[in-house]
């Protein structure tokens, strides 16, 4: 590939979209290709949140379930990264609205964030979603390039309440949790490689992006033992406790079943998929959950405070 401009020199050409440029992905994603040279535009429901970065305009509001809006905010843009909206009973249609107006805008290229294990009959409902995303992404006519992750490693401290204990019934199965950082690199190198006619096209192809290992959430709360310096431990759930224990959160039933069901995924042998694609796109290894935590104490901030 050949070397990036100095920081802050934007290439001309047409912009790359990014929606979610306010959260933990898209804002890095954004990052990466803006310090690139690349033209970036960056999308969200709400403008005012958007990072300003050196070469990236602004779109007017745009969400994704408003084909209208898509539409404009898409205008003139030659690739959609498009991060899962949040979770909802709606998210297929305001996905499959966002995929048309990118395509009746004359997108070329969309690059979307999955899950891995997306599957109609996944036992995480919200991979669901995903697979349905996928299979209208397919019938479109544009290129396209599927990203899967896996579990996030941040989940796992933030999931640890207080009392450091970490509950879901998830049993001893594994998962090979990936890093924000490690997803960034690797969707930015699928992104830049229109750039560089020489190296692999990544249209058609779809993407595990997993961690080094696959590890229990046993194995898990040891490690942010060590880290802490307290006992962290991991009580298995049944389905049962695992509703019961989730019922006095205020959130609807597809909601909890969402949450419940990630930990099935992982007891069901659905999460424990190691793949080498975050080192073969990026050419460093992955980030494994104790190098995670060594780069993000404020992850697990909250359990110091109770040790």
């Amino acid at each position: 590939m050949s070397p990036d401009p100095a920081p802050g020199t934007v290439t001309s050409g047409p912009p790359t979209a990014v929606t979610g440029a306010s959260g933990a992905l898209g804002g890095r994603v954004a990052a990466r290709l803006a310090r690139a040279g690349v033209p970036v535009r960056l999308l969200g429901r709400d403008p005012s949140r958007l990072p300003a970065l050196p070469g990236a305009d602004l779109a007017p509001p745009a969400p994704y379930g408003d084909g209208e809006a898509m539409r404009r905010a898409l205008a003139g843009a030659h690739t959609l990264f498009l991060v899962s909206a949040h979770e909802s009973p709606d998210r297929v249609r305001e996905h499959t609205t966002a995929v048309d107006a990118a395509v009746a805008a004359g997108v070329e290229r969309i690059v979307y964030v999955s899950f891995l294990g997306a599957a109609p009959d996944a036992t995480f409902t919200f991979a669901r979603d995903h697979w349905h995303t996928e299979a209208h992404i397919r019938t479109a006519d544009v290129r396209y390039t599927f990203l899967r992750d896996s579990w996030y490693l941040a989940g796992l401290p933030a999931m640890t309440g207080a009392d450091g204990v970490l509950h879901g019934p998830a049993g001893d199965g594994r998962v090979a949790a990936v890093a924000h950082e490690d997803i960034a690199d690797a969707a930015t190198a699928v992104l830049l490689a229109d750039t560089d006619t020489t190296g692999p096209s990544h249209d058609g192809r779809t993407y595990d992006l997993t961690g080094p290992v696959a590890f229990t959430l046993a194995e898990a709360a040891e490690e942010l033992s060590r880290v802490t310096g307290r006992t962290v431990t991991y009580v298995p759930e049944t389905r049962e406790e695992a509703y019961a224990s989730r019922a006095g959160y205020g959130a609807q039933g597809w909601e909890v079943a969402g949450w419940v069901t990630s930990y099935e995924a992982i007891a069901a042998g659905e999460m424990a998929t190691v793949s080498d694609a975050v080192p073969t796109l990026t050419g460093r290894p992955a980030m494994d959950l104790a190098g995670y935590l060594r780069a993000h104490p404020d992850s697990y901030r909250h359990l110091l405070r109770q040790g």
